[in-house]
């Protein structure tokens, strides 16, 4: 990878997977996809030693199933996150097993708290886990001496802490859709790339070609707040006229949504006195699938991407709008009864990245353009903690009293205490700021980089704001 690569991607995976992206969206631009996408493979997997894999048969059969995936997927399957089964071969079995640092003692006290009788000993009174008999209690290691016991768990399954992943009978991961919230943490922490998020790359191509330069419609790109932390190898300003160069009409803030979500959802908190966020989607399918008791007090209102996204659709008839962030799960959300009107297609900033590279757009080349829409406030949204300091704002900005006890939830393990207490009854608080990713949509799995994210930089990207006040953005709109 070159200097310039490195910069834009953490990993040889998240490269692979652009590369991918890259040429299904050229061929797709130069109308011969369809016929010559074959050729791809043999593009990205060059002849010669192999790379990744054993042989650069295997690389390129991978590399097909990455084509399927750039090109939508299964159609088959209802979750935007998939499995390329060929891909997952490598993980070793996950559990408990015992390790080297067993020293045979005499105590066997992991035998003595085993109520499947799942350990034995060898002549040598090395312990031994028979996997048919465990069931992963983990009872043994927490009582070995020695911690010769570890649990090794794929990175995948660490990574998934709703446990929707698990190891299928061929020994691939398995996905169950109906606890997986598409959060897509999984894509991100998989070593091999064997799991990925469905692309919409295409949806936006063909929504770029058929606007015909923004005659038959105008094409609007609606762009997370967290856009501020991503392209770090250029200006906010030379993104922006990329986009713009890309074909869309203009390019608009979801922080102005969230803008005008803070305003609606503190009202909303106040008539009903507790409240769940609507903001990630992830969050919100989480309550839905294990905390049904508690859907009726998610908030009524729509995401700030499809907030913004409605307003453009009912000022603009006609418009396309294709949302553009650092989230998985928005791809699922599009495509809710109550979204599919407002917001056309989703794309990641990895497959943003995919589209400049396809139309050899150098946005280091580009004059900077301006980007603001929204309020500081709208604008904080990309970090946790953010939502709960705009809704304070919003209820003071408008009179409102109420004695807001906020909890905002880094990561979806912090939401699940939080949900508990509530279900409970036990909760000290009246609001529940839900954010499946650490650190908010700043650590979302469709981002470049996953490095830790300092959230003073949302601040100071929110600071620059014209804009200082949420009633002061809205007003412009009016």
């Amino acid at each position: 990878m070159k200097p310039l690569q490195l910069r834009k991607f953490d990993t040889k995976v998240q490269y692979l997977k652009y590369k991918v992206l890259r040429e299904v969206a050229r061929y797709a631009f130069e109308d011969k996809l369809l016929e010559s996408y074959t050729e791809i493979p043999k593009i990205i997997v060059k002849n010669g030693k192999p790379t990744m894999r054993c042989c650069i048969y295997k690389e390129r059969a991978i590399v097909e199933e990455r084509i399927k995936m750039a090109m939508g997927g299964d159609k088959n399957n209802p979750n935007v996150i998939e499995v390329i089964d060929i891909a997952c071969d490598e993980c070793p079995v996950s559990g408990y097993n015992v390790t080297s640092a067993c020293r045979g003692c005499l105590a066997h006290r992991c035998e003595d708290v085993c109520r499947r009788g799942a350990i034995t000993f060898d002549e040598h009174q090395k312990a031994h886990i028979d996997k048919s008999k465990c069931v992963e209690c983990g009872q043994c290691a927490k009582v070995c001496p020695y911690s010769a016991i570890a649990n090794e768990k794929r990175p995948c399954e660490k990574a998934c802490k709703i446990k929707a992943i698990s190891m299928g009978e061929d020994g691939a991961a398995s996905i169950d859709n109906e606890t997986c919230t598409s959060c897509g943490a999984c894509v991100y922490q998989c070593p091999f790339g064997a799991i990925m998020d469905k692309s919409f790359i295409l949806d936006v191509v063909d929504l770029i070609k058929k606007s015909g330069d923004n005659q038959n419609y105008k094409l609007y790109a609606v762009v997370a707040p967290s856009i501020s932390s991503q392209f770090s190898y250029a200006k906010l300003g030379q993104v922006i006229s990329g986009i713009k160069k890309l074909g869309f009409f203009t390019v608009v803030e979801a922080a102005l949504g969230a803008d005008m979500v803070a305003y609606l959802e503190s009202q909303e908190l106040a008539e009903k006195g507790f409240l769940t966020s609507s903001c990630c989607p992830a969050f919100v399918s989480y309550i839905e699938t294990q905390f049904p008791q508690l859907k009726e007090n998610i908030s009524h209102n729509l995401s700030p991407a499809a907030t913004i996204a409605k307003y453009i659709k009912e000022k603009t008839p006609g418009a396309k709008v294709v949302f553009i962030g650092p989230c998985t799960a928005k791809k699922m959300e599009f495509q809710k009864e109550d979204v599919r009107p407002y917001i056309d297609s989703v794309i990641t900033f990895e497959e943003l990245q995919a589209l400049f590279d396809s139309r050899d757009i150098d946005i280091n080349t580009l004059e900077e353009d301006v980007l603001d829409n929204a309020s500081y406030y709208g604008r904080i949204f990309a970090r946790s903690g953010g939502l709960s300091d705009a809704v304070k704002e919003a209820m003071k900005e408008q009179n409102i009293e109420f004695d807001l006890k906020a909890l905002p939830c880094d990561g979806i393990e912090a939401c699940r205490m939080a949900l508990l207490k509530a279900s409970k009854g036990v909760l000290p608080a009246n609001f529940i700021e839900g954010m499946a990713c650490i650190g908010g949509c700043i650590g979302g799995a469709g981002c470049l980089t996953h490095g830790e994210k300092n959230k003073a930089d949302v601040d100071k990207y929110g600071m620059e704001a014209y804009e200082k006040t949420i009633t002061d953005a809205i007003g412009v709109m009016k």
